[in-house]
């Protein structure tokens, strides 16, 4: 009998850091560009997540990429994959 593999959808965003004050956590602004239905035009709405960066590498203004995970916290539902590009 063969073993069925089961892949699990996970969730993925990439965005900016915008505070790391916090001890393993990071919050991230994450901008996603929409069309309105009834008019043509075009507009940002941004969205700001908790993430867990465990290794606390992460800092204001990095670009970074980041998981749906279990929930760790009251608020954190994400764990920080890799810092894309370093600002600075």
């Amino acid at each position: 009998m063969e073993k069925q593999v089961i892949k699990k959808i996970s969730r993925e965003f990439k965005g900016i850091v915008t505070s790391a004050a916090m001890t393993k956590t990071i919050t991230v602004k994450v901008d996603s560009i929409k069309k309105h239905t009834k008019y043509p035009k075009s507009f940002t709405v941004s969205r700001k997540y908790h993430v867990h960066d465990e290794q606390q590498v992460a800092k204001v203004g990095d670009k970074v990429r980041f998981v749906e995970c279990r929930p760790l916290s009251a608020t954190k539902r994400w764990r920080l994959v890799e810092v894309l590009k370093v600002n600075g």
